[in-house]
């Protein structure tokens, strides 16, 4: 129950926020590709520039970036003001280990809704990507969607959830050790939970050039 719980706080209610952002970004990769490609007549190709640089790239890091906003601050701060109430060591004196009763169910619940909002990025980006080729650019749908079929590989997407996975354990790990590090009153929770925003969206970009460089030479 607590991990289902957390599932539709870091996951569910992420989704229109992330629908949002994917759709806006899929339009703006396609009006910038096109802004190249119109220059040598190949027009059809910004399906796929937007299919591969979203399913990557674009959809993993803005994700994980919107989610450790959402989430990886809302662990800071409930872990940080549980301490703060002394509920923290309650569950050291009931023989309940904190780490495992307040961070596992959390870091299960990103593990699985993180790769599944990724997914859900692709999907709606690349179809901001279809609306804008197909009504602006002129691009017939149709053909659009076939020329993203035959640009994507299995391994583009995959490596855009291995990514996913990876920034899920960082954003939950980091929220929830600045949220066991406060000390002191609620000035101290909400600089914990400024600077696991701050630590997660760094260590997501650092992580994110290392699975990058990684994926190019050996995959």
């Amino acid at each position: 129950p607590l991990t289902v719980s957390e599932m539709v706080k870091t996951g569910y209610n992420s989704i229109p926020i992330v629908a949002v952002i994917s759709f806006f970004v899929g339009i703006i990769l396609a009006f910038q590709a096109a802004y190249q490609l119109k220059k040598v007549g190949a027009l059809i190709y910004v399906a796929n520039l937007v299919g591969v640089s979203l399913t990557r790239e674009l959809s993993p890091i803005l994700t994980a970036i919107i989610v450790a906003g959402r989430s990886g601050s809302y662990f800071a701060a409930e872990i940080g003001s549980m301490k703060v109430s002394e509920e923290v060591d309650a569950l050291t004196c009931m023989g309940i280990n904190p780490v495992g009763f307040l961070v596992s169910p959390k870091l299960v619940a990103m593990m699985i809704m993180l790769p599944a909002l990724t997914l859900f990025s692709d999907l709606i980006g690349i179809a901001g990507g279809l609306l804008l080729s197909s009504t602006v650019l002129g691009i017939n749908w149709f053909n659009y969607y076939q020329q993203t079929l035959n640009a994507l590989l299995v391994m583009d997407v995959i490596s855009g959830l291995i990514k996913a996975l990876a920034f899920a354990v960082i954003i939950t790990l980091v929220g929830a050790y600045q949220g066991f590090r406060v000390e002191g009153g609620a000035e101290e929770v909400g600089k914990r939970t400024t600077s696991s925003v701050v630590t997660s969206i760094f260590l997501v970009i650092v992580f994110d050039l290392f699975f990058t460089v990684l994926f190019y030479y050996f995959a």
